[in-house]
């Protein structure tokens, strides 16, 4: 029962399936206020780069 249970991938599609939209989700946020804070664009993909990097809060 546990061989089988483990062998089970049913459950993973929708987890991967879930993270996608949240990432995707996450992306859109983030997309929406630098337009909406009327940045350029090239200050936004530094904005999102220097985030990345530091991993710290992204305001």
């Amino acid at each position: 029962m546990l061989h089988r249970f483990l062998q089970e991938e049913d459950g993973a599609q929708v987890v991967e399936y879930a993270l996608i939209i949240a990432v995707v989700s996450i992306a859109l946020v983030v997309a929406l206020q630098a337009l909406t804070t009327g940045t350029s664009f090239s200050d936004f993909i530094t904005r999102v780069s220097n985030c990345l990097k530091t991993g710290g809060t992204c305001a």
